[in-house]
């Protein structure tokens, strides 16, 4: 057994990254500002988006674009139940409807198959989520959403190409630097888009609807009183982490190729354990960014819940991505949806993140793999 605790993921705060923070805290600027506009820039660089703005969250985002698209009562908006809850939360304060797409079992995506039996005429939005770090079919699920426009989760995808391309391809896409991504501003998102209309709304309404953000107002010589244009939110990105971000993102290639490394050295040590299954890949060019490694347990002598508890006992941190929504107490009452996505369902129980972050070594992922084999050993 392993005498250190193995954390599921760590963030990488450099020394560089640090007197960064230290520069801006002491520049007497440390909110929304110059920084906010250099990460802004990188990321448009990096993505190759017209457009890129910064905020507190990627939940964040998905709110303001909701906003923007009018989207409330009698409207539904497309997406997997098996992501993170905010995105239906967001959904559901909006006075929308979530509908929940069904998921390859194997990939865990959504599929321009399982989108066709959810659009209707009351579609606004379809969100396809580029689980782990793989894309979802991108150009064949715009052709199926016909009229509703498609927004990308991204939250797991900053550095997955999809057919040649970063992921934003549709057009719009949600960026999120979480602590726990492959490049974190600690809290924070970024929201991507080539469409200039929308772009506009979402600066606007990510800033209380003023015309101008706080730093345009001192540093421009515009009247600190400007025109509240419509109500708006408190949803911009401080410069301290922006700054954090800056530096992360110059790693990115990086990062993700270290964290690719470890999940080759996982896929071939797990190869000969049956009762854990890593994910497949769907067959169209993709590279993968690899913000976690998931496997399904899959054993009938121990639970996914038991399965984690004993490698906890064996210092072996580990995560769940995630508990289906439709599952979860307000949904499960609301809609009523247990036992219509078995696919979903069947993943939802069996899913855990294995340890994997830039910081681990291949001797780390060794002692994952057999902590595994130790624990359905005994099982």
């Amino acid at each position: 057994m392993r005498t250190s605790f193995l954390p599921f993921t760590a963030p990488r705060i450099n020394e560089d990254e640090i007197e960064e923070v230290v520069k801006v805290l002491r520049s007497g600027w440390i909110t929304n500002g110059p920084k906010n506009i250099e990460f802004e820039s990188k990321i448009r660089d990096y993505t190759g988006k017209k457009h890129a703005i910064a905020l507190s969250s990627a939940t964040a985002g998905m709110h303001l674009l909701l906003t923007a698209l009018d989207i409330g009562p009698g409207d539904e908006v497309v997406t997997p139940s098996l992501t993170w809850v905010s995105t239906a939360n967001m959904i559901e304060l909006r006075g929308a409807k979530p509908v929940f797409a069904e998921i390859d079992r194997d990939t865990m995506l959504m599929t321009p198959e399982t989108l066709a039996d959810c659009v209707t005429d009351k579609t606004r939005l379809v969100v396809p989520v580029h689980y782990t770090g793989v894309p979802a079919d991108i150009d064949a699920i715009g052709e199926i959403a016909g009229s509703a426009p498609v927004a990308e989760d991204a939250a797991h995808a900053l550095g997955t190409f999809y057919n040649g391309k970063h992921v934003g391809v549709s057009n719009t896409a949600i960026y999120s630097f979480h602590a726990i991504k492959n490049i974190t501003t600690a809290e924070g998102g970024m929201l991507v888009t080539d469409d200039d209309e929308l772009a506009e709304k979402i600066r606007l309404l990510k800033f209380h609807g003023l015309g101008v953000d706080a730093f345009d107002r001192e540093n421009k010589g515009r009247s600190p009183q400007t025109e509240v244009l419509t109500p708006g939110f408190k949803y911009n990105m401080t410069d301290i982490s922006a700054a954090i971000g800056i530096g992360q993102l110059s790693k990115i290639n990086r990062i993700n190729s270290t964290r690719k490394q470890l999940a080759e050295h996982y896929i071939e040590l797990l190869r000969d354990v049956e009762e854990v299954l890593p994910l497949k890949f769907p067959n169209y060019p993709f590279e993968h960014a690899w913000h976690l490694f998931v496997v399904r347990v899959d054993s009938p002598k121990i639970t996914r819940d038991e399965f984690m508890a004993e490698l906890k006992k064996l210092n072996i941190g580990t995560g769940i991505h995630f508990r289906a929504i439709h599952t979860q107490k307000y949904y499960k009452e609301k809609y009523n949806l247990l036992g219509s996505l078995p696919n979903t369902e069947w993943n939802s129980d069996r899913i855990c993140s294995l340890p994997l972050f830039p910081a681990m070594t291949p001797n780390d992922v060794e002692d994952v793999v057999n902590a595994i084999k130790q624990v359905l050993a005994h099982a």
